[in-house]
């Protein structure tokens, strides 16, 4: 009983002033208890200790009972009192106090509500704690509170995030009632665990959107490397009437990046101005990126040097950009303007940094990069980094020193680093190390075709055609490869060998009258670049019908004289391919700019931007 506490210890006799302080800054039981004591035996009313602040200092100590005791005796609602600390613990650092909390209340028997419920979900999902939330979603259905659709939704989520997926869906399905929160969220979850089918099915079965609801398909449709169907629901989502927010901005943005939509980038980027977005700093990031990805560099560096504020994803933005486009003296230039300012690299940016010296030869200055990076930032190189320099080097010709780098690195290396020497090995025909990298490939990445292709074109340029067809015919159907163009909003998409495009008679023929002008400039097909055993005069018919060429002559015919042409390629251009853009571009007078799946190449004046170095 309160009665028969232990003698209080003595307190001086305190002002009114003093007293408040002493009752809002008690910090443990003892003190509580000598409080209690002090009033009692000074016939001051009880009910002047905050009892919050009682539940605070005893929710997780042995005197847990005794609070009880004393909220009992006040006539307080305790659900009430030990809500308040639920929520406080479940929002703070600690929100392990807020389900230790939980376990106690029930222990003690205290009558629990929703609220009760939804705060303790809100630290089981902080805590990715699944055990303890199948505890809360029990009590919520014992208790009869599945109406309360805020509950049922914190606990949808909860399932979705500690990877639940299986619960999350059966929950969902038997939810009587939903509303748009229930649908978003079951729809991220699909899109976190990329797959975007299921999480296109919910958006489709949704019977209101919200904005949020677009955009997280978006986004979505981005994330599962889906660009071209985000575009096309973004399209969707306009003609709903809707107005994008800055994250569906920056998703759209990403997907026109990826797509090299370069007509609807520039739209986005003119609304985000007129929409009050264009000083958010994720916004500018993704413009950069979309900019440099669509072959605008001008364009990227006008948003980078316009940035009120700038973060280390902005310069590593446009150092990478430079560096993806063969400009390692302005990429180094900006990492020294950005050391300049006090902004830190991070491991982004010296992947950057690497793969300007990689795209360029420049083999000393990556290694001195490499070094530099735990030694004077103490960024700990990643398997990106050592990925880097293995490719560093094999371009370089240093396939030896690429392979004992390998050896020796202190992490285990994966699919990429050795597909880096595999790739150094066709580039400069060392055909027993690129046998040596493709075994570690069948272990690391056995479904990767295009590992197959690279060994098998080492040994057609050996003329070793009986290993050539073996390892074609283990790696099953090659990858096709194809070019875009956009042209007045639309992209023309072309394969190898096309002849469904209907302008397919008109490009053939621009490509035989191109034929005709650069063979009289000297110019030899090189068609060791085709890795069949067949007739030089099928060779060539093969070489030029080369998606690359297709989507070129296409840009010819359909663009006035003096248009840049720009296009996509999802393989690396061919030497050949490589050799006839820097012709034309000199017969034609024309800027060509090709992005093919490693870097950019500006052709001009009959030369390229990566000094035929890639």
């Amino acid at each position: 009983m309160l009665s028969s506490l232990p003698a209080p210890v003595i307190i001086p006799p305190a002002s009114p002033m003093s007293k408040a302080a002493l009752l809002s800054n008690f910090n443990s039981p003892l003190e509580l208890k000598q409080i209690q004591a002090h009033f009692i035996k000074t016939q001051v009313p009880l009910n002047a200790i905050p009892v919050h602040r009682i539940a605070s200092v005893c929710a997780l100590t042995p005197d847990f009972a005794h609070a009880q005791q004393f909220f009992d005796y006040l006539g307080a609602d305790a659900t009430d009192v030990w809500n308040s600390c639920l929520k406080e613990l479940a929002e703070s650092g600690a929100p392990i106090g807020s389900i230790l909390l939980f376990y106690k209340l029930r222990l003690f028997g205290v009558r629990v509500d929703c609220f009760t419920c939804s705060f303790v979900l809100k630290a089981c999902l902080k805590m990715s704690d699944l055990r303890t939330g199948r505890v809360v979603h029990g009590l919520v259905e014992k208790l009869g509170m599945r109406s309360n659709l805020f509950l049922m939704n914190a606990i949808l989520n909860l399932y979705g995030a500690c990877g639940a997926s299986g619960d999350a869906g059966m929950l969902f399905d038997k939810m009587s009632e939903r509303d748009v929160v229930t649908w978003n969220t079951r729809m991220t979850q699909f899109v976190k665990g990329d797959d975007a089918d299921g999480a296109y099915q919910v958006f489709c079965g949704m019977p209101e959107r919200n904005l949020r609801s677009w955009t997280c398909m978006i986004a979505g449709y981005v994330q599962c490397g889906k660009p071209k169907e985000a575009i096309d629901l973004f399209a969707r989502m306009e003609e709903a009437g809707v107005r994008p927010n800055e994250v569906t901005v920056v998703s759209v943005l990403a997907a026109c990046a990826d797509l090299g939509a370069l007509d609807l980038g520039r739209r986005i980027h003119e609304y985000s101005s007129t929409s009050g977005f264009g000083k958010n700093v994720c916004v500018s990031n993704t413009l950069i990126d979309m900019y440099v990805k669509c072959g605008f560099l001008e364009d990227a560096q006008k948003v980078f040097d316009g940035m009120e504020e700038r973060t280390v994803v902005s310069w590593s933005a446009i150092i990478g950009g430079r560096a993806m486009h063969g400009q390692a003296a302005e990429a180094l230039r900006l990492f020294n303007e950005m050391v300049g300012t006090g902004m830190k690299p991070n491991g982004v940016t010296f992947v950057g940094l690497l793969h300007a010296c990689s795209h360029m030869g420049l083999v000393d200055l990556g290694r001195t990069f490499f070094m530099s990076m735990e030694k004077d930032y103490g960024i700990v190189p990643k398997i990106e980094h050592y990925g880097c320099m293995v490719d560093l080097y094999s371009r370089a010709g240093l396939l030896d020193e690429a392979h004992k780098f390998i050896i020796n690195m202190p992490i285990e290396p994966n699919g990429v680093v050795w597909g880096a020497l595999l790739g150094g090995c066709s580039l400069h025909k060392n055909i027993e190390l690129a046998e040596e990298a493709f075994e570690h490939l069948l272990e690391l990445d056995p479904l990767n075709d295009g590992y197959y292709v690279v060994l098998s074109n080492i040994y057609a340029d050996a003329q070793r055609w009986e290993d050539t067809t073996r390892v074609r015919l283990q790696g099953g159907k090659k990858t096709p490869g194809w070019s875009s163009i956009t042209l007045n909003g639309t992209v023309n998409e072309f394969v190898a060998g096309d002849e469904a495009h209907p302008q397919s008679d008109m490009i053939f023929r621009k490509w035989d009258s191109l034929l005709e002008q650069m063979k009289l400039k000297g110019y030899v097909p090189n068609t060791s670049v085709v890795l069949i055993d067949v007739e030089e005069s099928e060779k060539e018919k093969y070489l030029f019908r080369h998606s690359e060429k297709l989507a070129l002559g296409f840009g010819l015919i359909n663009t006035t004289p003096g248009t840049p042409i720009r296009i996509m390629k999802n393989l690396r251009v061919c030497q050949d391919c490589h050799e006839v853009m820097k012709l034309i571009s000199a017969m034609t007078n024309r800027d060509i700019i090709v992005r093919d799946r490693n870097r950019f190449h500006h052709f001009r004046n009959g030369s390229c931007s990566c000094r035929d170095y890639w």
